[in-house]
């Protein structure tokens, strides 16, 4: 059985929008070489640093605007499936270890381990990591804040990390999950992440993995390389623009080796554990330290 075009995730339809060059978010080259070609729009790959990304890029206005009601809709109908994916990545990458030390300091101290999710959506991870006695806060421009807010009672705001104003070392914790490629600026995201995180905090960040098995095999048909996805990221470039930023990696874990349904059972099954094991996996999480 040949394996089957594998379905994108969620993504706006492709639209003309504004757009402009811009100079690469990791090396700040202008240079560009063609990359992908996907159904009605394309990547180009930098010549210096082969960061992967749409350029012209539309801009920050035609990008948030993307994120309405129908987004919302979206992250309801598979809220419970992104959650268990999201804390089975945050095992893998050795959460249950930071959480136990930050909770035996907390006893010591008399307060609370401050954790922010960035692009929290709904807030499903966040009710479950505040039932477990974290101080959470998230961040999340679509209508899901409300829903977070409204729903489960969590502190959201609905606007993008840059204009949250966060005191410097506020938090021992920040997690982005499926966030860093949809942003006009990475680079200037992840400086703010350091900035707000405490000495010694960790930031989990986790993104479709360009270097994977899929991205490999599927090329522009790679569910990955969606319209949404202003860069895609591959384990090398997104652990340069970390250390770039002054962050050190101290992980990088990544699964699924082939989609639902593009495959036999047999097959998936023994390419998801090849993926996992190889480091090849479709999505990837990096565990980074200030």
């Amino acid at each position: 059985m040949p394996l089957l075009r594998p379905r994108k995730t969620w993504s706006t339809p492709v639209v003309e929008e504004e757009r402009l060059h811009v100079p690469c978010a990791l090396c700040g080259g202008t240079r560009f070489v063609p990359s992908l070609v996907c159904d009605g729009f394309s990547y180009v790959k930098c010549a210096g640093c082969a960061l992967i990304q749409i350029n012209p890029q539309p801009v920050a206005d035609s990008v948030k605007a993307r994120y309405g009601e129908n987004y919302l809709a979206y992250e309801l109908e598979n809220e419970e499936n992104f959650l268990t994916l999201q804390l089975l990545g945050l095992a893998d990458a050795g959460f249950p270890k930071i959480e136990r030390g930050l909770m035996e300091r907390a006893g010591r101290e008399g307060e609370k381990p401050r954790l922010l999710d960035v692009g929290c959506a709904t807030g499903a991870l966040l009710a479950v990591l505040r039932d477990r006695n974290w101080n959470v806060t998230g961040s999340e421009i679509s209508p899901a804040a409300e829903h977070a807010r409204e729903k489960r009672g969590l502190d959201v705001r609905r606007t993008g990390l840059e204009d949250c104003r966060f005191p410097d070392a506020r938090f021992d914790v920040v997690l982005a999950s499926h966030l860093i490629e949809h942003l006009n600026r990475p680079a200037e995201f992840l400086r703010e992440v350091r900035r707000i995180l405490r000495p010694g905090g960790y930031f989990m960040v986790t993104t479709p993995n360009a270097s994977g098995f899929q991205a490999r095999l599927f090329g522009g048909r790679w569910r990955g390389a969606i319209f949404d996805h202003l860069y895609v990221f591959s384990k090398r470039t997104l652990k340069a623009m970390l250390k770039a930023q002054g962050f050190s990696v101290k992980g990088v874990y990544t699964w699924g080796g082939l989609a639902a349904g593009t495959a036999p059972a047999p097959v998936k099954r023994f390419a998801d554990r090849a993926a996992k094991r190889l480091g090849a996996g479709d999505v990837m999480l990096i565990k980074a330290r200030k």
